[in-house]
């Protein structure tokens, strides 16, 4: 095997986590792996992994040797996709972060229509509300439900969002409806992000309300179903609570005052000149799925038909 072939295994065992697990999707033993990144590492004359008895780790050299020999293991893909006239089809395996409830809501009911589509391709969705490291972790692509800012990746808006207020009937029998942001003080606001201010667009302009209630959790699911059985009021987007809406279960609460407009559904993945054709076809599947006005919003008043191209984000979840 090449020194190419060196990249390759280097790139396997990053993303596999170890070189066991590298080995067996490449038919290599341990031994084997373990001395062809010895032989890399002396070649280059300088310690890429950490290695202990649990896991490796990247050092800080590794790092950035790591995301370059992902860009030159993309663009090989890439041109051999174009010189065998395999543009068109996508193969191997499609590594995919999202976030817990909107993955499992509006990304694996269709998963089998996509799956039906492209034959040749396996997916390994992961469902987290967590930070990933997209590269470091080796995913192909992350869906991420944020706002957009500087970074060294690269998003595709595939979907709006709308965020509004909103509570079940019966709480506000029982405890009356806000007439103004000021009202809310006196209602139990629910969050899954204890001292998170919520940010919200108004008749005049944008403005942070911090909201205070009695149930603290992790979880934006436990919040849903929390608002759900009349315990308070909450943030919530209509990906999340449209059927709720349509049906009466929940109601908008205040709705001159709705979630922040920048704040969409993105598809993002690292920066490479060769994007692969598994997480193209991937993200086109996606992005015509849910269109401009998505289908969660299908007779929900004041949806945000707005469509952005690439573009470049950090803080994202």
């Amino acid at each position: 095997m090449s020194n190419f072939g060196d990249l390759e295994i280097f790139s396997r065992v990053v993303s596999a986590g170890s070189m066991s697990a590298a080995g067996r999707e490449l038919g290599l033993s341990p031994a084997v792996v373990s001395k062809r990144l010895r032989r890399l590492e002396d070649r280059l004359g300088s310690r890429l992994l950490q290695r202990t008895t649990r896991q490796i780790a990247l050092t800080e050299t590794g790092q950035g040797y790591y995301e370059r020999v992902v860009a030159i293991l993309a663009g090989v893909e890439e041109a051999e996709a174009f010189v065998s006239r395999r543009a068109a089809t996508a193969r191997g395996t499609l590594k995919v972060s999202a976030p817990t409830s909107f993955g499992r809501m509006h990304i694996a009911p269709h998963l089998g229509a996509f799956m039906e589509a492209n034959k040749d391709l396996a997916i390994n969705l992961v469902l987290s509300d967590e930070f990933v490291d997209i590269v470091g972790e080796g995913y192909d692509v992350a869906i991420r439900i944020a706002e957009l800012a500087d970074s060294s990746l690269v998003a595709r808006k595939i979907a709006p969002v709308r965020r509004m207020l909103c509570a079940s009937p019966t709480y506000l029998e029982r405890h009356g409806t806000p007439q103004s942001l000021a009202d809310l003080e006196d209602h139990n606001c629910l969050t899954h992000v204890s001292g998170e201010a919520w940010r919200l667009e108004g008749p005049n302009g944008p403005v942070a309300f911090r909201p205070q209630g009695t149930l603290m959790t992790n979880s934006s699911e436990v919040v849903r179903e929390a608002i759900l059985a009349d315990i308070g009021i909450g943030l919530r987007s209509t990906w999340d609570i449209g059927p709720e809406l349509a049906d009466g279960r929940l109601v908008q609460v205040l709705p001159d005052f709705g979630g922040s407009h920048n704040i969409a559904v993105h598809a993002i993945y690292p920066s490479r000149q060769f994007l692969p054709i598994k997480v193209r076809l991937f993200i086109d599947f996606l992005a015509d799925l849910y269109g401009s006005v998505p289908y969660w919003d299908a007779g929900l008043n004041g949806g945000d038909a707005q469509s952005d191209g690439p573009a470049r984000i950090s803080a994202v979840r």
